[in-house]
């Protein structure tokens, strides 16, 4: 239950403070964080950060990825612990626990649940055998590493306190010394085979709205890999990644709601009409999804996989509409084109999120696998 300004804690007051200047700042800092690491961890010359392993020297169709899940991992089920400096005590002399705690408390966004997620344990994207490793994840690990760091980091450029956390979880793309929750951000491009021109979506992520990149801009949909509900059924029926980007589609570009009903049952994607259809495009190639790799956010760690979806124009046209709208995370802006100049503006002088950095100027590299 949120507090009343009066009755807040000077600590609360200026974890406020810090949270305040994190939002306000997050591009600013996350080009800072990015300067701190070496200019070859950098995909594409962007701030997202990500090893050899994670970058493949050309895209790689969806379904050549393989998935293997373990219930059980090495990963400790809490993670890494938030340093202690930066989470606040409580009127009645208690202090928070966890990051997510006080977000909660102080300044929960309209979206922010503890789901459960595919936690992402092992990743390589080089060989002839691409694949992804997973266990059992919380939503929260993340906000409680990820965005704690961030706030720390915040913290340290506004009044020089030591960044702890970010020590203690050192290599930002070691895959062990965090629980990392994967986002598949995908770049969707409407492709017009007649003239070859393609045209992208942007989605402007709302901070009042989201927990994670609020303010930034990001390619859509993108979406937390995680099972449809909480239910033990999901966990098997929801581990693809193809059926967590019709999911994300749906409610992000067509405005569905988050709410399968797959607590009473799986979600049938073979007799909802949208994933259907999705799936017929998809075997028909009139869409055709490709990843272009893995990287990781300098500053609140998230971790993306970089896919793009190219889907000719009178499937895009039968699915979907390019005119801008509000969703339930933000706004969907205006269509653009798919050219050299216009990523080159966006990506060096908006707001973008690094993963949305990334994926744009590897697909600009990629195109002519991508456009055909």
């Amino acid at each position: 239950m949120s507090q009343a300004p009066g009755e807040l804690t000077s600590g609360q007051r200026d974890w406020l403070r810090v949270r305040s200047y994190l939002q306000q700042h997050r591009h600013e800092l996350a080009l800072a964080a990015a300067d701190e690491q070496p200019a070859e961890s950098k995909i594409a010359g962007t701030p997202l950060l990500a090893v050899p392993g994670w970058q493949p020297a050309r895209p790689v169709p969806i379904r050549d990825i393989s998935l293997d899940f373990s219930p059980a991992d090495g990963v400790p089920a809490d993670g890494v612990p938030a340093a202690a400096l930066i989470l606040p005590g409580r009127a009645d002399g208690t202090r928070y626990l966890r990051y997510s705690d006080a977000v909660r408390e102080l300044a929960a966004p309209a979206m922010f649940e503890n789901r459960s997620t595919y936690r992402l344990t092992e990743a390589e994207l080089t060989g002839p055998a691409p694949r992804l490793g997973f266990t059992r994840g919380r939503y929260f690990d993340g906000i409680d590493t990820g965005e704690a760091a961030a706030h720390e980091y915040a913290a340290r450029r506004l009044d020089g306190r030591p960044a702890a956390l970010r020590g203690r979880i050192g290599d930002p793309c070691d895959l062990r010394r965090r629980p990392v929750n994967l986002a598949i951000s995908t770049l969707t491009l409407r492709l017009d085979r007649a003239t070859g021109q393609a045209s992208f979506l942007l989605h402007w992520r709302d901070p009042a709205k989201v927990g994670h990149a609020g303010g930034l801009y990001q390619v859509i949909p993108v979406g937390v890999f995680q099972p449809s509900g909480e239910a033990a059924w999901n966990e098997r029926a929801d581990f693809s990644l193809w059926r967590s980007m019709i999911r994300e589609f749906a409610e992000e570009l067509r405005g569905r709601s988050e709410d399968y009903d797959s607590e009473a049952r799986p979600v049938d994607y073979d007799s909802w009409p949208f994933a259907r259809r999705m799936t017929e495009a998809l075997d028909r190639g009139q869409i055709r999804v490709w990843c272009l790799g893995l990287g990781v956010d300098p500053l609140t760690y998230a971790t993306d996989l970089l896919t793009v979806a190219v889907i000719d124009s009178p499937a895009f046209d039968e699915l979907f509409s390019l005119h801008p709208r509000r969703n339930s995370e933000g706004r969907v802006l205006a269509a653009r084109e798919f050219a050299a100049h216009v990523i080159d503006r966006l990506v060096t002088r908006d707001p973008v999120q690094a993963a949305g950095a990334a994926v744009l100027r590897l697909a600009w590299a990629h195109r002519e696998t991508l456009t055909g």
